[in-house]
């Protein structure tokens, strides 16, 4: 379904950690959105909810809800930490069009 890189699970379990609350798992979501028409959605959850897909990565959870799980089907997540930005990009093999800042994607 949806792939974490090893950069990707290091900095999700370092943001875990820092977390000042029990973290369950690392949410990603696809919502309505952005300049292409839908959105990737990142957040640190305290529970799962029972209609999540549930990921384990080493020692991060990942959860899914399941409208999201399809658009999510295939995609990897990747960590940069660079001089051209720092953060999460999502490559996506099913996206038709995606904004410049690959936040944002149509299917």
């Amino acid at each position: 379904m949806l792939t974490l890189t090893p950069n990707a699970q290091a900095a999700v379990s370092r943001f875990i950690r820092g977390a000042e609350e029990p973290v369950a798992g690392l949410r990603i979501a696809v919502t309505g959105g952005g300049c292409s028409g839908m959105q990737y959605g990142m957040s640190l959850e305290a529970e799962a909810k029972t209609s999540d897909v549930v990921m384990e990565f080493d020692d991060v959870t990942v959860l899914v809800d399941p409208l999201s799980a399809p658009l999510l089907a295939g995609v990897t997540v990747d960590f940069h930490d660079g001089m051209e930005g720092t953060g999460f990009r999502f490559e996506n093999p099913n996206a038709t069009n995606s904004c410049g800042c690959g936040k944002s994607f149509s299917a």
